[in-house]
């Protein structure tokens, strides 16, 4: 008996054992409302993650999230500095399309936020570092700093993240002006054009598209670094363009902004009228949606827990941006902890959404008195514990089946440079290029010739790139026959040809181009004309003067043209200089300004500025709290028998320079503050003749305390501050409330 027991429990381990529970909240999502056509599914919530920020899939379709969980845990920001973010890996073992398991990779870290799965590991952020580290058995292995100088410390929202690999092999940031590739197991470094705050895309061609609070769309008319090469011409009409004027919003309900009191940023129903927080944009390149979804440019704006679509118009040297609707958005809802913040094109061609889930996603640096009075009404700020990321999908389309790219041989990798999904091109140039599989160069190369797929083209040049196996006769074939997108691309890899022995055939291959008279090929070939220029005078210079006469009130041309004169320019303006035309032109003008910035050594900023400064209202906070908030209260509330409250104090308002004269000599009471007189026995001590107090210091203070204890947000210059210095009290020693108030009278204008 107890043998038919003891078989029978056997039995029901094996059984059971084998299907395993699977724990998979259900979300109800009747508060959000999709386009027509489209359905939403959560397919991962808490627990199984909170506060995701960004994410990447590997070349098994996982799931990996980095959780930014010190982020905002409290109104205060308290716990910021504190390491409890992670990096998790996210799985749906049951295979139900819901992740049900989450295993983490990188824990104890400091605000992540940002993550690449790259070069067979995983690039990563953790300010003021970026780290890469191999992975073996889904764990971390031989870590290497990648640039200590990544992002300066400060506010997560002005902090470099995005990571993005683009077609031409390198690494993108948003809020940041260095791109980063990896080659030969060693980490290069340049510098590139300064790009956005949160979150960065890029379109079929390559060009990179970003955004800031308060514009939604933000992008470059042309590639990156065409028009940076010449460090003392700095672009202003072909990078970093506002691509659409319209900021408008349409959200479901009245969601509570930061600074709703002002004038113009509700409207009479209290709902949002413009973009105040826009992030995470993304071009659709999933190929899974209907045609006339394809590189449509989606935005997150998660102060009015919304989404918006905007359809891209091509104009050859240039972009313009235009949303779908009037009156309303492709996904919003009433769930105010609804916090897109990023968005990414899967393997199966879906959009999936990085919902933060957050209550307050305001740094609480910026916080104006009037939001969090409104936040604490509706206990937003309880809402830490969440995170969920979400799938669109369009119900008309058959989601493409997730190849499993981590097996698959050279040649299967090549034909999926034809996909209709941009992520699996993108991955599957990656991990040709990566695993150095150059026994498929000639399949590479037939491609690189396939009119028919113009887009797996730029591919494959790229994936030929960096196998070091492109040919200067291949670039000429497909430079001459292929689409403007792809002669473009040809034209720039010509470069690395750049010698007196190829002189001839480029003039021949220029000549043939400009007899195409196109507008895209012409900006491009502007872009490059230069550099053969300074090998050949007398070939190329001909070349350069029909192309300025021909778009001499093009700006973006003007900018393609310099770029590529590089240090060269100076005999350009000679050349210019014998024709009455183009003496009169923009031009010449510009070429002017560039050879003065070479003589006066002024070159573009992102040539000499290593890293970026700290946020001064971040910077603010915590000088604030390491000086300040003893005697006034983390609140700015004032602490009985010690300091009056801050909070909307007249002293923080209007002529704000008595701040300045209080944080600099201090104050001695009697004062009156909001109709209260304070009568506290201990005089304030000023921080004049505190030597490791800058003038920059207690203008970041200003700047924190204005913003976070007043309505009306105000600044004072490091300048203004050093000025100040030289008013003092009559005593010598702190001022009055009355010399303070005198002042005030006398400095309101």
């Amino acid at each position: 008996m107890k043998l038919r027991y003891s078989i029978f429990l056997v039995l029901l381990i094996i059984v059971f054992g084998c299907k395993p529970s699977f724990d998979e909240p259900q979300i109800p999502l009747d508060t959000y409302k999709i386009e027509e056509g489209f359905e939403l599914k959560v397919i991962a919530s808490e627990p199984l993650l909170v506060a995701p920020v960004a994410m990447d899939f590997d070349s098994d379709g996982r799931i990996w999230v980095a959780e930014m969980t010190g982020f905002m845990s409290d109104i205060d920001g308290e716990g910021e500095e504190a390491p409890s973010g992670s990096i998790k890996i996210l799985e749906d073992r049951d295979h139900d399309g819901v992740m049900d398991h989450a295993k983490v990779f990188i824990d104890s870290l400091v605000l992540p936020r940002a993550l690449a799965l790259v070069y067979g590991g995983i690039l990563y952020a953790e300010p003021p570092n970026l780290w890469f580290a191999e992975i073996k058995d889904d764990k971390p292995v031989n870590p290497v700093l990648v640039d200590s100088l990544y992002a300066a410390e400060g506010n997560p929202e002005h902090q470099p993240n995005g990571l993005m690999l683009n077609i031409d092999n390198w690494i993108y940031n948003a809020k940041s002006h260095y791109r980063y590739q990896r080659k030969n197991g060693k980490w290069l470094k340049e510098p590139t054009t300064f790009r956005g705050q949160w979150g960065i895309s890029h379109d079929n061609f390559g060009r990179l598209y970003y955004n800031d609070n308060s514009r939604q769309l933000l992008g470059d008319h042309m590639l990156p670094n065409r028009l940076t090469r010449n460090k003392y011409a700095t672009p202003k009409y072909g990078v970093n363009q506002l691509l659409t004027k319209d900021q408008r919003v349409y959200p479901l309900h009245a969601a509570y902004v930061n600074r709703g009191y002002a004038k113009g940023v509700l409207d009479k129903d209290s709902l949002l009228v413009n973009v105040t927080a826009a992030c995470g944009p993304n071009i659709y390149r999933g190929g899974a949606f209907p045609k006339d979804y394809s590189q449509n440019a989606f935005v997150c704006v998660p102060e009015a827990n919304l989404l918006k679509r905007n359809i891209l118009e091509f104009y050859g040297d240039s972009i313009a941006a235009r949303q779908a609707w009037e009156g309303k958005e492709f996904l919003a809802s009433t769930d105010e902890g609804f916090r897109p913040v990023n968005l990414n094109t899967g393997p199966d061609g879906s959009l999936y959404v990085v919902d933060m889930h957050r209550g307050v996603i305001g740094h609480h640096a910026y916080l104006s008195p009037y939001l969090k009075k409104r936040i604490k009404e509706r206990q937003l700020d309880t809402l830490i514990n969440a995170g969920r990321i979400l799938k669109v999908k369009h119900k008309g389309t058959k989601p493409y089946a997730v190849p499993n790219l981590g097996t698959m041989t050279g040649k299967q990798l090549a034909g999926l440079l034809k996909h209709k999904n941009g992520w699996v091109r993108d991955r599957a140039q990656h991990l040709l290029v990566f695993k150095r599989l150059k026994a498929i160069v000639p399949e590479l190369k037939v491609l690189a010739q396939d009119k028919n797929h113009p887009i797996a083209q730029i591919h494959a040049l790229y994936t030929l790139k960096g196998l070091d196996a492109l040919t200067f006769d291949l670039l000429v074939d497909v430079a001459e026959k292929g689409t403007p997108e792809v002669t473009s691309h040809s034209l720039i890899l010509l470069e690395d040809y750049v010698s007196e022995d190829y002189v001839n055939k480029v003039k021949i291959l220029f000549g043939k181009l400009r007899n195409k008279n196109n507008k895209f090929i012409d900006l491009y070939l502007g872009s490059s004309i230069g550099v053969w220029a300074a090998v050949s005078k007398q070939a190329f210079y001909p070349v350069v003067l029909e192309l300025m006469q021909k778009y001499e009130g093009n700006n973006i041309m003007i900018e393609a043209i310099l770029s590529g004169m590089g240090e060269i320019s100076e005999q350009l303006v000679e050349n210019v200089e014998q024709d009455q035309d183009l003496l009169r032109s923009k031009f010449y003008s510009q070429i002017i300004k560039v050879t003065q910035n070479k003589k006066e050594n002024k070159a573009n900023w992102i040539f000499s500025q290593t890293s970026l400064s700290e946020d001064p209202r971040t910077k603010g906070a915590k000088l604030f709290r390491q000086i300040c908030s003893a005697c006034h209260g983390m609140k700015g509330e004032g602490i009985e028998g010690l300091a009056p409250p801050l909070m909307n104090s007249e002293y923080v308002a209007k002529p704000i320079e008595r701040l300045g004269l209080i944080i600099l000599n201090g104050l001695e009471g009697p004062v009156h503050v909001n109709g209260t007189l304070y009568e506290l026995g201990q005089v304030m001590p000023g921080l004049r003749n505190n030597e490791s107090i800058t003038d920059s210091d207690i203008s970041s203070i200003i700047s924190y305390v204005s913003n976070a204890f007043s309505d009306k947000p105000q600044s004072l210059s490091a300048q203004k501050i050093k000025e100040l210095r030289n008013v003092k009290p009559t005593s010598g020693n702190e001022f009055t409330e009355t010399e303070l108030l005198e002042y005030g009278s006398e400095n309101s204008n």
